[in-house]
């Protein structure tokens, strides 16, 4: 499973600041929301799509009294936010790979943001399918390992026995792979174990691995575009296969 994006790189692109960290909050409560309509309840254990989103905060460090206000916020009778899931696929510069999980009240806005961001960085959106096709979901769950020297063995065995397919060690995190549906049971067991999650989510891994953007002004317009998704409201996650991002 190697070539996952370094976590270093996952961390710089979330941000650290407060206004980022604000923002993951209100995507991450979007996407329960969402999760709340869809998986029929606001109970993780019956709602597959709510655990997930839980694990998910929960690495984030999402406050529970949020979780909990905005699960109360999704089952209100007098919650009327409607927001429909679009992924957008394309292309960077030199053909990397690039897709974009949206959730919007408004398909037309989203639509021509996104393309936009994709033509004014040197790339093009396509088709539907035009590049999904060559990743694979999976669970991801990255395990803080800077300040632990946790046992590799051990935190493999643990993984592994709590229904994790694969296993990863690379400087200071480790990172287990799971099913799509897995990756909430997985999170929960290795947190009852005292693991520190640095991220338990869901995401499009490149069947191939990373590939490298061979041109200076390439590379800083491909990190201009990924910014600009991330910094974009509609934008839930972005998936890609460009081995330098930041």
């Amino acid at each position: 499973m190697s070539g996952h994006s370094k976590w270093h790189n996952i961390q710089k692109t979330k941000g650290a600041a407060d206004a980022k960290r604000a923002q993951a909050f209100t995507k991450i409560a979007r996407e329960m929301i969402v999760a709340v309509k869809e998986g029929g309840g606001g109970d993780p254990r019956s709602n597959s799509k709510l655990a997930a989103v839980i694990a998910k905060a929960k690495a984030a460090n999402m406050p529970n009294d949020n979780i909990k206000r905005t699960i109360d916020k999704a089952l209100g009778a007098g919650n009327t936010e409607n927001y429909e899931k679009i992924t957008y696929e394309g292309y960077g510069p030199q053909g990397v790979a690039v897709i974009v999980e949206t959730m919007t009240d408004n398909r037309n806005r989203t639509a021509g943001e996104i393309r936009h961001y994709f033509d004014k960085y040197g790339g093009n959106m396509g088709a539907s399918g035009c590049v999904s096709w060559s990743f694979d979901r999976k669970g991801v769950i990255v395990i803080d390992n800077e300040d632990e020297e946790l046992d590799e063995d051990t935190v493999m065995m643990d993984a592994l026995d709590a229904g994790a397919d694969d296993f990863e060690a690379e400087g200071e995190t480790m990172t287990v792979y799971t099913a799509e549906d897995a990756v909430a049971a997985v999170a929960e067991a290795l947190t009852e174990k005292g693991y520190k999650l640095l991220e338990a989510q869901v995401e499009m891994l490149p069947q191939n691995g990373y590939i490298k953007i061979t041109n200076e002004d390439d590379a800083k317009n491909m990190q201009k575009m990924l910014d600009m998704f991330e910094d974009f409201d509609d934008v839930q996650n972005v998936w890609h296969n460009w081995e330098d991002a930041e």
